[in-house]
């Protein structure tokens, strides 16, 4: 049966810049071979919810288990290149944060990221497009299987809003996640989310910090 929006797939993959470079996979051979420091392992995502790269999850609405290599234009993957995103920044500004920018250097600017492109005398000049922004990118697809099993979605979506594993338990229509007051806050930004995506009601046992 085709993939629905909200369907949650498990899938391996590769993307590419056409022609050129490996830049994200969860494919050990190919995190290997382009030096990565990613992990190998299959990849659980809701589609249609932003989890993975729109014109990724576009293409696979209407698709079924299988191997696909998806092309896609910079208007699709992750913009156009805009030249008023490169910026002139007074290095003093940099000075104030006690850091040092050189060429090539990453730095985070209220939550938008820059790359450092030249410094010379007191101008510092940085770009806030996105590193792949005007790349045409192709990803090759494994969609492994459609994922029924509740725990396996809820581990999922717990991890894309984290990045951490927190234990769960889920009984009849509930689900209970252990966590901090800290994360348990943190978890009810999302609680709109798991009832949708889940049909569950989020409750939080909360623990000692110390023990997270």
């Amino acid at each position: 049966m085709p993939f629905a929006k909200k369907d949650f797939i498990e899938i391996e993959f590769t993307g590419k810049i056409k022609n050129s470079s490996i830049f994200d996979s969860n494919i050990q051979e190919d995190i290997k071979k382009a030096g990565l420091k990613l992990e190998a392992k299959p990849f659980v995502f809701c589609l249609g919810e932003g989890m993975f790269l729109k014109g990724v999850e576009d293409f696979l609405i209407g698709k079924e288990n299988g191997r696909y290599e998806i092309e896609l234009s910079p208007e699709k993957a992750f913009g156009k290149r805009e030249t008023n995103l490169v910026q002139v920044i007074p290095i003093k500004i940099f000075h104030q944060q006690k850091t040092n920018p050189v060429p090539g250097s990453v730095f985070n600017f209220d939550g938008k990221i820059a790359k450092v492109l030249s410094v010379s005398g007191g101008r510092v000049i940085v770009d806030f497009n996105h590193p792949l922004a005007g790349k045409t990118v192709v990803y090759e697809v494994k969609v492994l299987k459609k994922v029924e099993d509740i725990n396996e979605k809820t581990k999922a979506l717990i991890e894309f809003f984290t990045r951490k594993d927190f234990k769960f338990n889920i009984e009849g229509k509930k689900l209970f996640i252990e966590a901090d007051k800290q994360f348990g806050e943190f978890f009810n930004l999302f609680r709109d989310k798991f009832k949708d995506l889940l049909g569950l009601e989020l409750e939080i046992k909360e623990i000692p910090k110390t023990s997270q």
